[in-house]
């Protein structure tokens, strides 16, 4: 196939070109949208990624290009309209798990760091300030951590916590039996919310999960509460987390995804005025730590997805079932 390729960063172009591959792919740098979709005249296929919009007016132009298929390289496809793209013919595939190892050991990652301060330690140590002043942390062993989504990623989460000897318990639809036998402990949201020192969410964006994290739901948390967001931006309504932290119900605020990032992250933004408001308030907080949507990026998650997406385009072109076609 011929594959149009958007929001081309160079770690894309390293693993996709080593990747063995008979189809020809044309790398764009540009994101893909309603004022770059002309671009996708003659091919057969587009690659996108999480901040790509394929909405009804895109996907009709694509049609019109004559794309037959859209190939997600992520997880995660609330960015794509998929009614619009059924009436196209139009067929979707993603990557719904390449590490999921990756994701949850970032969250980890996020949790200690605020916990322990080693940021600031860091710059500290680099300006010659050995003081050990302001940076205190907890010790995590026989703390409450609430787990909002208990599959790949939040199950590996709830194992790592466990590790810590943390008391970990969980909500999701669908419990998980192996988790619970080993020592997770399901309940509701309401409970979970209200017995967490720690927070971490792991559950999809759907209209049902969009903005499970928002006032009423701050309001029944602990005080000082921890809460961590690899997930989706859109979980938590930013405006209310604002409000928690300036009335530090919320204690600490680690976040790699954020509700407005495609116009943010993954770009060099460093000459630029932030004309974002809210995310320049969650950057003045000593207490909030972001990253960039950076929880997939390691090499072995790199890998995985130039191979699971090249894989899955293989198999709509000759016709065979494809286990991560999006019905």
């Amino acid at each position: 196939m011929r594959i149009a390729f958007f929001s081309t960063k160079s770690y894309d172009k390293e693993f996709f070109k080593k990747t063995d591959s008979s189809h020809k792919i044309v790398f764009y740098e540009t994101a893909l949208n309603k004022d770059t979709a002309n671009l996708t005249k003659d091919f057969d296929c587009v690659c996108a990624f999480v901040n790509d919009k394929i909405n009804k007016e895109v996907i009709k132009e694509l049609k019109e290009n004559g794309v037959k298929l859209i190939a997600l390289r992520c997880a995660g496809f609330n960015n794509v309209d998929l009614q619009a793209a059924k009436e196209a013919n139009i067929k979707v595939v993603r990557v719904p798990a390449y590490s999921p190892h990756a994701v949850a050991e970032h969250a980890v990652s996020m949790l200690l760091t605020l916990n322990r301060k080693t940021h600031k330690a860091y710059n500290r140590i680099r300006e010659n300030n050995f003081s050990l002043e302001r940076l205190t942390g907890f010790d995590l062993y026989e703390k409450t951590v609430g787990v909002i989504g208990t599959g790949l990623i939040g199950s590996i989460f709830c194992k790592i916590m466990l590790g810590f000897g943390c008391k970990v318990i969980a909500h999701d639809l669908f419990p998980n039996a192996e988790l619970a036998k080993a020592g997770v402990i399901y309940t509701e949201l309401d409970s979970l919310l209200s017995s967490s020192n720690i927070i971490s969410l792991h559950c999809p964006l759907m209209p049902e999960t969009k903005y499970i994290i928002n006032k009423s739901n701050f309001d029944k948390m602990k005080n000082g509460v921890m809460l961590i967001n690899t997930s989706r931006g859109g979980l938590i309504n930013t405006k209310d987390a604002i409000a928690a932290l300036k009335s530090k119900k919320l204690g600490y605020l680690g976040i790699d995804v954020y509700e407005q990032e495609e116009k943010l992250f993954f770009n060099d933004l460093s000459e630029v005025i932030i004309e974002d408001d809210l995310i320049a308030r969650l950057m003045s907080f000593p207490n909030v730590l972001i990253t960039s949507h950076q929880g997939f990026f390691t090499k072995e998650a790199l890998q995985q997805i130039a191979s699971i997406t090249l894989q899955n385009i293989s198999d709509i072109e000759n016709g065979k079932a494809c286990d991560n076609e999006i019905a």
